[in-house]
């Protein structure tokens, strides 16, 4: 086993495309290795050490920022079918034939394409709190999601425990937890993504989200394995979206956790490591 984990594992490059992707990768070698794609604006140093770490125990895992984002360079798309072609890229990068794929929010809507442009890439794949092409309350930012980013906070940090933990005390407790983790990393820890980084991702959301006839059709194209996972209160992407995932995917399962909003696995990330080794091993 490795000493190496999320609070000091070495920032690394690789160049494809002209781009210098970010990456981390450590972990458990000699299976297949699971590579995580992130939420809006996040970077490596969103993941949360306790998942992270859990899950590295028994597998490599693969942490990067994509095109644009804060230690990578090049521009972020416009387009999750671009952000994805650009994962594919580094991927191929890292001389990696097949891969495990999880993605978080709009991480799992860059996964999804990973899944459909590269089938043979992708062993088994993994959708966290995130939603299909033309999902509900997807084709702009939820209500709950435009009064959390446009509130103020004294401790800016706290947006992420409006927009990911529900009110109830044990769900704010879990949350203040998550935010001590999610700052101990302290050398080499990535920057925040700029404003570029945001406008691109949001136009990708807005073009995503947008409804049409068929909207859910391409889900029957992703025949991998997947395990969907959310909150039952998430406010970001609507928790609906999670079982329309399950609905349509012709082979995936589903996971809610109690009282849990968009950050439902940084609540609970032992027995989501637990759940994700499970899936990944079977």
């Amino acid at each position: 086993m490795t000493s190496i984990t999320h609070l000091n594992a070495p920032t690394q490059f690789v160049e494809t495309k002209g781009i210098r992707f970010a990456y981390r990768r450590f972990g458990k070698t000699g299976g297949v290795p699971l590579l995580f794609n992130m939420h809006f604006i996040g970077t490596m140093d969103h993941w949360d050490p306790a998942v992270i770490d859990a899950i590295a125990r028994n597998r490599e895992v693969i942490l990067f920022d994509n095109a644009g984002v804060s230690s990578s360079t090049g521009t972020v798309p416009s387009t999750f079918k671009e952000m994805a072609a650009n994962a594919i890229a580094f991927i191929g990068a890292l001389g990696l034939k097949q891969v495990d794929v999880l993605g978080f929010s709009i991480g799992g809507m860059v996964a999804q394409e990973i899944a459909l442009q590269s089938a043979d890439l992708v062993r088994k794949l993994i959708l966290v709190g995130t939603g299909p092409r033309g999902g509900e309350g997807m084709a702009t930012l939820t209500p709950e999601a435009q009064a959390a980013l446009g509130g103020t906070y004294e401790n800016p940090d706290d947006i992420w425990l409006k927009i990911k933990f529900t009110p109830s005390i044990a769900s704010q407790d879990a949350g203040k937890a998550y935010l001590k983790r999610f700052r101990a990393r302290v050398q080499g820890r990535d920057p925040e993504a700029d404003e570029a980084a945001s406008a691109a991702q949001m136009a990708a959301m807005g073009e995503w989200g947008e409804q049409r006839e068929g909207s859910y059709d391409y889900l029957a194209k992703i025949t991998q394995p997947a395990l969907v996972v959310t909150g039952t209160k998430d406010i970001i992407i609507y928790t609906v979206n999670s079982y329309i995932l399950a609905q349509h995917l012709p082979n995936a399962q589903l996971i809610l956790y109690p009282d849990a909003n968009h950050g439902s696995i940084y609540q609970y990330p032992e027995l989501f490591a637990a759940h994700v080794n499970l899936f990944l091993d079977a």
